[in-house]
Protein backbone atom coordinates (compact mmCIF):
# COMPACT_ATOMS: atom_id res chain seq x y z
CA UNK A 1 0.00 0.00 0.00
CA UNK A 2 1.41 3.47 -1.04
CA UNK A 3 2.92 5.94 1.74
CA UNK A 4 4.05 9.18 1.13
CA UNK A 5 7.03 8.48 -0.56
CA UNK A 6 5.42 6.22 -3.04
CA UNK A 7 2.00 7.65 -3.79
CA UNK A 8 0.98 9.07 -6.33
CA UNK A 9 -1.61 11.38 -6.29
CA UNK A 10 -3.45 13.12 -9.42
CA UNK A 11 -5.62 16.57 -8.73
CA UNK A 12 -8.33 16.97 -10.97
CA UNK A 13 -9.24 20.58 -10.89
CA UNK A 14 -11.75 22.06 -13.57
CA UNK A 15 -9.37 25.38 -13.36
CA UNK A 16 -7.99 27.90 -16.22
CA UNK A 17 -4.06 27.69 -15.25
CA UNK A 18 -2.66 29.67 -15.28
CA UNK A 19 -5.88 32.37 -14.70
CA UNK A 20 -6.07 35.17 -11.59
CA UNK A 21 -9.02 33.85 -10.27
CA UNK A 22 -8.97 32.64 -6.61
CA UNK A 23 -9.74 28.81 -7.42
CA UNK A 24 -6.71 28.49 -9.50
CA UNK A 25 -4.39 30.12 -7.12
CA UNK A 26 -5.77 27.67 -4.53
CA UNK A 27 -5.35 25.03 -7.16
CA UNK A 28 -1.54 25.33 -8.10
CA UNK A 29 -0.40 25.85 -4.29
CA UNK A 30 -2.53 22.41 -2.88
CA UNK A 31 -0.68 20.47 -6.29
CA UNK A 32 2.66 22.08 -5.31
CA UNK A 33 1.48 21.00 -1.82
CA UNK A 34 1.48 17.51 -2.31
CA UNK A 35 4.46 17.40 -4.40
CA UNK A 36 6.66 18.90 -1.53
CA UNK A 37 4.77 16.21 1.16
CA UNK A 38 6.35 13.57 -1.08
CA UNK A 39 4.19 11.94 -3.81
CA UNK A 40 4.56 12.26 -7.15
CA UNK A 41 1.78 14.74 -8.39
CA UNK A 42 0.26 15.06 -11.37
CA UNK A 43 -2.34 18.34 -12.07
CA UNK A 44 -5.56 17.53 -14.64
CA UNK A 45 -6.74 21.02 -15.18
CA UNK A 46 -8.99 22.46 -17.93
CA UNK A 47 -8.07 23.74 -21.32
CA UNK A 48 -9.49 26.68 -21.62
CA UNK A 49 -10.18 29.02 -24.76
CA UNK A 50 -6.85 31.48 -24.86
CA UNK A 51 -4.64 29.44 -22.24
CA UNK A 52 -1.77 27.85 -23.39
CA UNK A 53 -2.16 24.17 -22.98
CA UNK A 54 1.30 23.67 -21.05
CA UNK A 55 2.76 26.82 -19.39
CA UNK A 56 3.99 25.65 -16.47
CA UNK A 57 6.46 28.55 -15.44
CA UNK A 58 3.72 31.01 -15.36
CA UNK A 59 1.43 28.73 -13.31
CA UNK A 60 3.93 28.06 -10.78
CA UNK A 61 5.29 31.84 -10.52
CA UNK A 62 2.12 33.04 -9.73
CA UNK A 63 1.92 31.62 -6.43
CA UNK A 64 5.93 31.75 -5.04
CA UNK A 65 6.65 34.31 -3.34
CA UNK A 66 9.88 34.23 -4.18
CA UNK A 67 9.55 36.02 -7.19
CA UNK A 68 10.18 32.21 -9.01
CA UNK A 69 10.25 28.62 -8.62
CA UNK A 70 11.06 27.92 -5.49
CA UNK A 71 13.52 24.51 -5.69
CA UNK A 72 11.43 20.92 -5.20
CA UNK A 73 9.62 18.99 -7.28
CA UNK A 74 7.08 20.18 -9.74
CA UNK A 75 3.87 18.38 -10.52
CA UNK A 76 3.08 16.97 -14.10
CA UNK A 77 0.58 19.15 -15.94
CA UNK A 78 -2.23 17.76 -17.96
CA UNK A 79 -4.75 19.82 -19.83
CA UNK A 80 -7.93 17.92 -20.27
CA UNK A 81 -9.89 19.29 -23.53
CA UNK A 82 -13.49 20.61 -23.23
CA UNK A 83 -15.84 22.63 -25.02
CA UNK A 84 -15.75 25.78 -23.90
CA UNK A 85 -17.77 28.77 -25.24
CA UNK A 86 -18.30 30.62 -22.33
CA UNK A 87 -16.61 33.71 -22.82
CA UNK A 88 -18.10 34.03 -26.45
CA UNK A 89 -21.55 34.77 -24.62
CA UNK A 90 -22.86 38.11 -22.72
CA UNK A 91 -22.13 37.20 -19.16
CA UNK A 92 -26.20 36.98 -18.77
CA UNK A 93 -26.26 34.21 -21.33
CA UNK A 94 -23.36 32.02 -19.65
CA UNK A 95 -25.42 29.03 -17.83
CA UNK A 96 -26.01 26.50 -20.86
CA UNK A 97 -22.03 27.19 -22.22
CA UNK A 98 -20.88 26.79 -18.52
CA UNK A 99 -23.08 23.58 -18.06
CA UNK A 100 -21.56 22.31 -21.00
CA UNK A 101 -17.86 23.36 -20.19
CA UNK A 102 -18.41 21.58 -16.74
CA UNK A 103 -19.84 18.43 -18.46
CA UNK A 104 -16.89 17.82 -21.26
CA UNK A 105 -14.33 18.55 -18.65
CA UNK A 106 -15.61 16.19 -16.43
CA UNK A 107 -16.03 13.24 -19.26
CA UNK A 108 -12.53 14.38 -20.21
CA UNK A 109 -10.44 14.53 -16.87
CA UNK A 110 -11.77 11.09 -15.75
CA UNK A 111 -11.19 9.51 -18.88
CA UNK A 112 -7.44 10.45 -18.38
CA UNK A 113 -7.43 9.46 -14.75
CA UNK A 114 -8.94 6.10 -16.04
CA UNK A 115 -6.68 5.88 -19.12
CA UNK A 116 -3.32 6.66 -17.59
CA UNK A 117 -3.35 6.52 -13.83
CA UNK A 118 -4.22 3.50 -12.98
CA UNK A 119 -3.93 2.84 -8.93
CA UNK A 120 -2.89 6.48 -8.68
CA UNK A 121 -4.61 8.29 -5.53
CA UNK A 122 -7.46 10.99 -6.90
CA UNK A 123 -8.48 14.46 -5.49
CA UNK A 124 -11.33 15.90 -7.54
CA UNK A 125 -12.18 18.95 -7.09
CA UNK A 126 -15.27 19.04 -9.06
CA UNK A 127 -18.09 16.81 -8.65
CA UNK A 128 -18.46 15.48 -12.31
CA UNK A 129 -15.04 14.13 -11.95
CA UNK A 130 -15.83 12.75 -8.82
CA UNK A 131 -19.22 10.85 -9.42
CA UNK A 132 -17.21 9.49 -12.96
CA UNK A 133 -14.49 8.28 -10.75
CA UNK A 134 -17.33 6.93 -8.10
CA UNK A 135 -16.42 3.34 -6.38
CA UNK A 136 -12.68 3.87 -7.36
CA UNK A 137 -10.13 3.21 -3.95
CA UNK A 138 -8.28 5.97 -2.90
CA UNK A 139 -10.75 8.80 -4.33
CA UNK A 140 -11.81 11.76 -2.63
CA UNK A 141 -14.15 14.94 -3.55
CA UNK A 142 -12.61 18.22 -2.38
CA UNK A 143 -15.55 20.21 -1.53
CA UNK A 144 -15.85 24.33 -1.43
CA UNK A 145 -19.62 24.38 -1.91
CA UNK A 146 -22.27 21.86 -1.68
CA UNK A 147 -24.46 21.63 -5.01
CA UNK A 148 -27.50 22.93 -4.62
CA UNK A 149 -28.87 22.61 -8.46
CA UNK A 150 -30.99 19.03 -8.95
CA UNK A 151 -28.63 17.94 -11.51
CA UNK A 152 -24.90 18.51 -9.92
CA UNK A 153 -27.03 17.25 -7.05
CA UNK A 154 -27.67 14.07 -8.37
CA UNK A 155 -23.91 13.38 -9.21
CA UNK A 156 -23.25 14.12 -5.37
CA UNK A 157 -25.44 11.73 -4.58
CA UNK A 158 -24.14 9.15 -6.66
CA UNK A 159 -20.86 9.76 -5.24
CA UNK A 160 -22.55 9.32 -1.72
CA UNK A 161 -23.72 6.10 -2.57
CA UNK A 162 -20.95 4.81 -4.27
CA UNK A 163 -19.30 5.12 -0.39
CA UNK A 164 -17.00 8.30 -1.65
CA UNK A 165 -15.36 10.44 0.58
CA UNK A 166 -15.13 14.29 0.72
CA UNK A 167 -12.88 16.72 2.05
CA UNK A 168 -14.68 19.92 2.74
CA UNK A 169 -13.33 23.09 2.83
CA UNK A 170 -14.95 23.80 6.17
CA UNK A 171 -17.24 22.85 8.91
CA UNK A 172 -20.23 24.30 6.93
CA UNK A 173 -19.29 22.34 4.02
CA UNK A 174 -19.02 19.04 6.04
CA UNK A 175 -22.13 19.96 8.15
CA UNK A 176 -24.05 20.50 4.73
CA UNK A 177 -22.48 16.87 3.37
CA UNK A 178 -23.65 15.10 6.41
CA UNK A 179 -26.98 16.33 5.84
CA UNK A 180 -27.04 15.23 2.20
CA UNK A 181 -26.41 12.04 4.21
CA UNK A 182 -23.29 11.34 3.58
CA UNK A 183 -21.51 9.76 6.79
CA UNK A 184 -19.32 11.76 9.20
CA UNK A 185 -16.12 9.33 9.27
CA UNK A 186 -16.63 10.22 5.20
CA UNK A 187 -15.65 13.74 5.47
CA UNK A 188 -12.65 15.06 6.58
CA UNK A 189 -12.47 19.06 7.31
CA UNK A 190 -9.20 20.42 5.54
CA UNK A 191 -9.15 24.79 5.33
CA UNK A 192 -6.91 26.47 2.82
CA UNK A 193 -3.82 27.14 3.82
CA UNK A 194 -0.67 29.68 3.71
CA UNK A 195 2.41 29.27 2.14
CA UNK A 196 5.86 29.38 4.54
CA UNK A 197 7.85 31.27 1.74
CA UNK A 198 5.28 34.42 1.75
CA UNK A 199 5.70 34.89 4.77
CA UNK A 200 9.14 34.85 4.92
CA UNK A 201 9.46 37.91 1.84
CA UNK A 202 6.88 40.14 4.05
CA UNK A 203 8.63 43.17 4.14
CA UNK A 204 9.21 45.46 6.96
CA UNK A 205 6.54 48.18 7.04
CA UNK A 206 8.72 51.06 6.06
CA UNK A 207 10.19 49.74 3.46
CA UNK A 208 7.64 47.84 1.61
CA UNK A 209 5.38 51.24 2.17
CA UNK A 210 8.20 53.26 0.02
CA UNK A 211 8.52 50.45 -2.37
CA UNK A 212 4.84 50.36 -3.19
CA UNK A 213 4.74 54.45 -3.00
CA UNK A 214 2.02 54.17 0.31
CA UNK A 215 2.65 57.42 2.79
CA UNK A 216 4.34 56.77 5.56
CA UNK A 217 2.46 58.81 7.99
CA UNK A 218 -1.01 56.75 6.86
CA UNK A 219 -2.32 54.00 8.16
CA UNK A 220 -2.86 51.53 5.96
CA UNK A 221 -5.76 48.70 5.70
CA UNK A 222 -5.96 46.13 3.35
CA UNK A 223 -8.17 44.01 1.33
CA UNK A 224 -6.97 40.73 -0.57
CA UNK A 225 -8.67 38.55 -2.35
CA UNK A 226 -11.16 38.60 -5.40
CA UNK A 227 -13.66 40.90 -6.21
CA UNK A 228 -16.87 38.26 -6.65
CA UNK A 229 -19.99 40.77 -4.93
CA UNK A 230 -20.54 38.70 -1.83
CA UNK A 231 -16.78 38.98 -0.86
CA UNK A 232 -18.30 42.71 0.19
CA UNK A 233 -14.96 44.99 -0.86
CA UNK A 234 -17.96 47.59 -1.90
CA UNK A 235 -18.57 47.87 2.16
CA UNK A 236 -14.98 48.62 2.59
CA UNK A 237 -15.60 51.32 -0.28
CA UNK A 238 -18.39 52.70 1.46
CA UNK A 239 -16.40 52.14 4.86
CA UNK A 240 -13.88 54.08 3.58
CA UNK A 241 -15.99 57.56 3.39
CA UNK A 242 -16.48 57.80 7.01
CA UNK A 243 -15.04 59.60 9.43
CA UNK A 244 -13.51 56.82 11.35
CA UNK A 245 -11.02 55.83 8.55
CA UNK A 246 -10.30 59.39 7.27
CA UNK A 247 -6.75 59.32 7.99
CA UNK A 248 -6.39 55.76 6.56
CA UNK A 249 -5.68 54.55 3.19
CA UNK A 250 -7.03 51.87 2.09
CA UNK A 251 -5.90 49.41 -0.96
CA UNK A 252 -7.62 46.35 -2.63
CA UNK A 253 -5.51 43.99 -3.94
CA UNK A 254 -6.89 41.46 -6.06
CA UNK A 255 -10.05 40.73 -8.86
CA UNK A 256 -10.47 40.12 -12.37
CA UNK A 257 -9.95 43.08 -14.74
CA UNK A 258 -13.55 43.81 -15.19
CA UNK A 259 -14.46 43.30 -11.64
CA UNK A 260 -11.62 45.75 -10.49
CA UNK A 261 -12.92 48.73 -13.39
CA UNK A 262 -16.05 48.15 -11.89
CA UNK A 263 -14.95 48.81 -8.55
CA UNK A 264 -12.57 51.39 -9.31
CA UNK A 265 -15.73 53.09 -11.16
CA UNK A 266 -17.57 52.97 -7.62
CA UNK A 267 -14.64 54.13 -5.54
CA UNK A 268 -13.97 57.52 -8.06
CA UNK A 269 -13.20 60.43 -6.26
CA UNK A 270 -11.80 58.74 -3.06
CA UNK A 271 -8.51 59.67 -3.08
CA UNK A 272 -7.74 57.57 0.35
CA UNK A 273 -8.51 54.42 -1.69
CA UNK A 274 -5.83 52.30 -3.74
CA UNK A 275 -7.49 49.56 -6.39
CA UNK A 276 -4.31 47.76 -7.36
CA UNK A 277 -5.68 44.52 -9.24
CA UNK A 278 -4.00 41.20 -9.56
CA UNK A 279 -0.76 41.04 -7.78
CA UNK A 280 1.36 37.82 -8.31
CA UNK A 281 2.46 36.10 -4.62
CA UNK A 282 5.96 37.98 -4.38
CA UNK A 283 3.76 41.53 -4.57
CA UNK A 284 1.46 40.20 -1.84
CA UNK A 285 4.19 39.68 0.73
CA UNK A 286 5.07 43.43 0.20
CA UNK A 287 1.29 44.86 0.91
CA UNK A 288 1.54 42.52 3.83
CA UNK A 289 4.49 44.23 5.38
CA UNK A 290 2.93 47.48 4.34
CA UNK A 291 -0.39 46.79 5.88
CA UNK A 292 -1.45 48.26 9.63
CA UNK A 293 -5.04 45.73 9.36
CA UNK A 294 -6.30 43.39 7.35
CA UNK A 295 -10.04 43.07 6.22
CA UNK A 296 -12.12 40.17 5.48
CA UNK A 297 -15.80 42.54 5.00
CA UNK A 298 -18.07 39.25 2.90
CA UNK A 299 -21.63 39.63 2.56
CA UNK A 300 -24.66 37.48 4.85
CA UNK A 301 -25.83 35.54 1.37
CA UNK A 302 -25.13 33.32 -0.27
CA UNK A 303 -24.46 30.39 1.77
CA UNK A 304 -20.32 30.10 0.60
CA UNK A 305 -19.98 33.51 2.16
CA UNK A 306 -21.79 32.45 5.68
CA UNK A 307 -20.75 28.84 6.06
CA UNK A 308 -18.34 27.90 3.19
CA UNK A 309 -15.63 29.56 2.64
CA UNK A 310 -12.15 29.62 4.09
CA UNK A 311 -10.46 32.61 2.16
CA UNK A 312 -6.77 31.48 2.10
CA UNK A 313 -5.90 35.51 1.88
CA UNK A 314 -7.48 35.58 5.93
CA UNK A 315 -4.78 32.32 6.75
CA UNK A 316 -1.80 34.63 4.70
CA UNK A 317 -2.65 37.82 6.45
CA UNK A 318 -2.51 35.57 10.02
CA UNK A 319 0.14 34.02 9.45
CA UNK A 320 2.10 37.51 8.61
CA UNK A 321 0.75 38.81 11.61
CA UNK A 322 -1.56 41.14 10.49
CA UNK A 323 -4.59 42.14 12.97
CA UNK A 324 -7.62 41.10 11.07
CA UNK A 325 -11.32 42.75 11.18
CA UNK A 326 -14.09 40.05 9.68
CA UNK A 327 -17.55 40.19 9.07
CA UNK A 328 -19.10 38.05 11.75
CA UNK A 329 -19.94 34.79 9.90
CA UNK A 330 -20.09 31.22 11.18
CA UNK A 331 -16.86 30.84 7.82
CA UNK A 332 -14.83 33.93 9.20
CA UNK A 333 -15.08 32.40 12.87
CA UNK A 334 -14.42 29.14 11.81
CA UNK A 335 -11.41 30.59 10.18
CA UNK A 336 -10.07 33.46 12.38
CA UNK A 337 -11.31 32.02 16.08
CA UNK A 338 -10.19 34.41 18.40
CA UNK A 339 -7.34 36.67 16.74
CA UNK A 340 -10.39 38.95 14.35
CA UNK A 341 -12.53 41.43 15.43
CA UNK A 342 -15.61 40.67 14.44
CA UNK A 343 -18.42 43.29 12.98
CA UNK A 344 -21.98 43.43 11.47
CA UNK A 345 -21.88 42.25 8.37
CA UNK A 346 -22.92 44.61 4.89
CA UNK A 347 -22.30 47.45 7.69
CA UNK A 348 -19.82 50.22 6.91
CA UNK A 349 -20.51 52.06 10.02
CA UNK A 350 -19.50 48.54 12.04
CA UNK A 351 -16.49 48.24 9.56
CA UNK A 352 -15.21 51.43 9.97
CA UNK A 353 -15.46 51.25 14.12
CA UNK A 354 -13.85 48.11 13.77
CA UNK A 355 -10.94 48.88 11.53
CA UNK A 356 -10.52 52.30 13.76
CA UNK A 357 -10.64 50.19 16.97
CA UNK A 358 -7.62 48.04 15.85
CA UNK A 359 -5.81 51.52 14.70
CA UNK A 360 -5.98 53.06 17.95
CA UNK A 361 -5.32 50.19 20.65
CA UNK A 362 -1.79 49.07 19.81
CA UNK A 363 -2.54 46.29 22.97
CA UNK A 364 -5.28 45.15 21.13
CA UNK A 365 -3.27 45.17 17.84
CA UNK A 366 -0.46 43.03 19.17
CA UNK A 367 -2.72 40.48 20.84
CA UNK A 368 -4.11 39.84 17.07
CA UNK A 369 -0.54 39.65 15.73
CA UNK A 370 0.21 36.89 18.47
CA UNK A 371 -3.25 35.03 18.43
CA UNK A 372 -2.86 35.39 14.36
CA UNK A 373 0.28 33.58 14.37
CA UNK A 374 -0.39 31.14 16.97
CA UNK A 375 -3.77 29.98 15.01
CA UNK A 376 -2.33 28.90 11.62
CA UNK A 377 -0.13 27.36 13.12
CA UNK A 378 0.63 24.06 10.70
CA UNK A 379 -1.80 25.67 8.41
CA UNK A 380 0.77 25.14 5.48
CA UNK A 381 -0.45 23.65 2.45
CA UNK A 382 2.67 21.29 2.73
CA UNK A 383 1.42 20.33 6.03
CA UNK A 384 -2.67 20.26 4.69
CA UNK A 385 -1.20 17.69 1.43
CA UNK A 386 0.50 15.44 4.37
CA UNK A 387 -3.09 14.96 6.28
CA UNK A 388 -4.77 14.38 3.21
CA UNK A 389 -2.42 11.33 1.97
CA UNK A 390 -2.12 10.07 4.50
CA UNK A 391 -6.51 9.97 4.93
CA UNK A 392 -6.16 8.78 1.26
CA UNK A 393 -3.14 6.07 1.65
CA UNK A 394 -5.67 4.91 5.17
CA UNK A 395 -8.73 4.91 3.25
CA UNK A 396 -6.99 2.58 0.52
CA UNK A 397 -5.77 0.56 2.33
CA UNK A 398 -9.14 -0.17 4.36
CA UNK A 399 -10.73 -0.62 0.79
CA UNK A 400 -7.89 -3.06 0.27
CA UNK A 401 -8.80 -4.93 3.33
CA UNK A 402 -12.58 -4.77 2.82
CA UNK A 403 -12.10 -6.16 -0.98
CA UNK A 404 -9.77 -9.15 0.57
CA UNK A 405 -11.81 -10.19 2.80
Amino acid sequence: MPDRATAHVVLAANARMPSERAQSIQVAHAARGFARAGARTTLVHARRRGTPADDGPRIWDRVSAGGGVEAGPLPELVAAPCVDAIDLVPRRLQFVPARVQEWTFGRSAARIVERDHHGALVVARDVEVAARLAGRPGLAWEVHRVPGGRHRRRLAERFRDAGGRAIAISGGVRDDLVELGFAPDQVLVEHDAFDPALVAAVLPRMVARGALGLETGRPVVLYCGSLLEWKGVDVLVEAARLAPLAGATVVVVGGMARDVEALRARAAGLRSVRIEGFQPSAQVAAYLGAADVTVAPNRRTPRISSHHTSPLKVFEALAAGVPLVASDLPSLREAAGDAAVFVRPEDPEALAEGIARVLGDTELAGRLRAAGRERVRGATWDARAARILDWLTGATAAAGGRAAG
